[in-house]
């Protein structure tokens, strides 16, 4: 999870690490999934990719791919650098706000890739986010979303205790003010965009999704 501005700079190293403790590699494989999938794409705009673990796997596995990473830690900027540098040529690092992002005159992006970041959004940023994104898009982009989820059924309040708990702890170690998930899928709807693809993992817990704009 990535408000106000929070200091993800004092867990940058650790991140990989607190990930792992707290879920194994599950939110790598749900990362991951749709990776075969997007692999036609020729630009991509990838919010809060962290460390870079996504993005060095995208750039492998697309030879063809430039993009550009926003995220407004300098510490995890580093880091995704660092994992990316065989694919530097092909690399563009923005440390900013997602929301004050302004892509080069004349960008045009067919792949938007938010893993785990819009939980740390409040619903009105999403909306704007979403509304923000829009015009940068070739017709048919697809934006892969990633993140955490409440399921209905017997899961749903052990889902919500989890997560509750992650805000809290993102909060105390990064300023995070967040405290909820947005409803990515208005805001997504609303901007124009169908989900044409979906997985999840644990129970609901963790769910991947990949959604297409449609003709403006």
């Amino acid at each position: 999870m990535r408000g106000e501005t929070p200091n993800f700079d004092r867990i940058a190293r650790l991140y990989e690490t607190l990930e792992h403790l707290t879920l194994g590699h599950l939110l790598e494989r749900t990362r991951l999934h749709f990776l075969s999938q997007i692999l036609s794409a020729h630009t991509a705009l990838v919010f809060g990719d962290g460390d870079g673990r996504f993005l060095s796997e995208l750039l492998a596995a697309n030879p063809g791919l430039h993009a550009t990473a926003v995220d407004t830690s300098v510490a995890m900027l580093r880091l995704l650098r660092e994992r990316c540098a065989p694919y530097e040529g092909r690399l563009r690092v923005c440390q900013t706000n997602a929301l004050s992002h302004t892509p080069l005159e004349g960008e045009c992006y067919d792949l938007v890739v938010t893993h785990f970041f819009l939980d740390c959004l409040t619903q009105s940023q999403l909306d704007q986010l979403a509304q923000r994104v829009r015009p940068v898009l070739a017709s048919g982009a697809i934006w892969l979303v990633s993140d955490f989820h409440v399921p209905a059924g017997p899961l749903r309040i052990p889902a919500q205790l989890f997560i509750g708990f992650l805000y809290l702890a993102f909060r105390a170690l990064t300023g995070l003010r967040t405290s909820r998930l947005p409803d990515h899928e208005t805001s997504l709807g609303s901007a124009g965009f169908t989900c044409i693809a979906r997985q999840q993992f644990l129970g609901g817990l963790l769910i991947t999704e990949l959604w297409q704009m449609g003709s403006r």
